[in-house]
């Protein structure tokens, strides 16, 4: 099994052509797109491809297809800015923070109440009161 190395990706024309336009993806998925390149460019085989990744061979195929039809975006997944099928429900989320305020009042401190909406600010001891 050939190493892959950034040098063997960058000396690729077609890498080179496709890079013009930036796309977004994790560490995994640039990984995943430097294999799918060597395998598109043959200097390594779909079995190979596929130990390397730690997939199947019938998971390489569709992501060279992808990657030959779409370039970069074909390897980085379709999920990226979905939101989860498990998240509650704004509604939901409302009306437990409505409920913890109106029985727990040691749990309306401002802070606290700040993170049930999204905020992710660390409190600040002066506002926890």
């Amino acid at each position: 099994m050939a190493p892959v190395t950034a040098q063997a990706v960058m000396s690729s024309f077609r890498f080179a052509a496709i890079m013009a336009e930036a796309v977004k993806m994790s560490l995994k998925e640039a990984d995943r797109y430097a294999v799918i390149v060597q395998v598109i460019e043959r200097s390594m085989g779909q079995a190979d491809a596929a130990a390397w990744l730690n997939v199947s061979v019938r998971q390489i195929k569709p992501l060279v297809r992808a990657v030959r039809q779409d370039g970069p975006r074909g390897a980085v997944s379709k999920r990226w800015g979905v939101p989860s099928n498990r998240r509650t429900a704004q509604p939901v989320r409302e009306r437990f923070v409505a409920w913890c305020v109106s029985t727990m009042p040691i749990l309306a401190l401002p802070w606290r109440v700040s993170t049930w909406h999204g905020s992710r600010a660390a409190p600040r001891r002066s506002e926890a009161g």
